[in-house]
């Protein structure tokens, strides 16, 4: 199942719906890039509006390394001839919508990192402000760079290798962990809850998180409780120039 389409003529992300039989509960994946088009977002945000709950990524906390980490994306929206834009809550979230948090800590996330090899962290920190200057210049080009590809499974070389890459285990995996445990609660909560009442209606929880924690949360939803993808919908996250 693709996840993040890349081709010479946009970019688009899988909006994904997963549901298990015997429950009114529905989890329905944003893969969202952390840099793209106004537009983008403004598709997702009127689609979270249809939603009863939003699990929202966010690490939380301030870190002056996550900070610098983070330059590898926030560069390109300051170019204003870029016309991109950095993801961020207040474009995101409508209001009235109940809002999960369940992500891990600035620390948490940056001790991860730390317990690479030797040089693997500092490396990361030199390379990042590098990597948003050129991010910057080619604009949305970048984007046409197949490594932003997203599978379910992985079916290509390029994957095959990315699951064993330790710095993407680093920064994934701690926080796939939290998110499915969250996930894990909420289900439980929700369906003991339909249950006492015996209300059939659904009840929509959106999963706002990057596009490569997706195909964990997939098959954690599925491992865990039985829920499958049942429909999917395409957004344009950008069309490169």
């Amino acid at each position: 199942m693709q996840i993040i389409e890349v081709t010479g003529f946009a970019v688009r992300s899988a909006v994904i719906t997963m549901r298990s039989s015997g429950t009114p509960l529905e989890f329905v994946l944003f893969p969202m890039l952390h840099v793209a088009a106004p537009t983008f977002y403004a598709q997702v945000r009127l689609r979270l509006r249809t939603c009863d709950l939003v699990v929202m990524e966010g690490i939380r906390g301030r870190s002056a390394a996550a900070s610098t980490l983070t330059l590898a994306y926030r560069f390109a929206p300051r170019r204003s001839r870029n016309g991109l834009q950095e993801q961020s809550d207040e474009l995101l979230l409508p209001d009235g919508i109940p809002v999960v948090h369940a992500d891990v800590s600035a620390a948490e996330a940056i001790a991860d990192l730390k317990a690479l090899s030797r040089w693997t962290y500092p490396l990361m920190l030199l390379a990042a402000p590098v990597m948003g200057l050129v991010f910057a210049l080619r604009g949305p080009r970048a984007f046409l760079d197949e490594d932003l590809a997203v599978d379910d499974l992985p079916t290509t070389l390029r994957a095959e290798l990315l699951a064993d890459d330790p710095v993407a285990h680093a920064m994934t995996d701690r926080r796939d962990r939290r998110l499915l445990d969250a996930l894990d609660e909420i289900h439980a909560k929700h369906n003991a809850k339909h249950n006492a009442e015996h209300r059939t209606e659904p009840l929509r929880v959106a999963v706002v998180y990057g596009a490569g924690h997706i195909p964990a949360i997939v098959t954690g939803l599925r491992e865990r409780h039985g829920y499958r993808p049942r429909d999917a919908e395409w957004l344009t996250v950008c069309v490169p120039g």
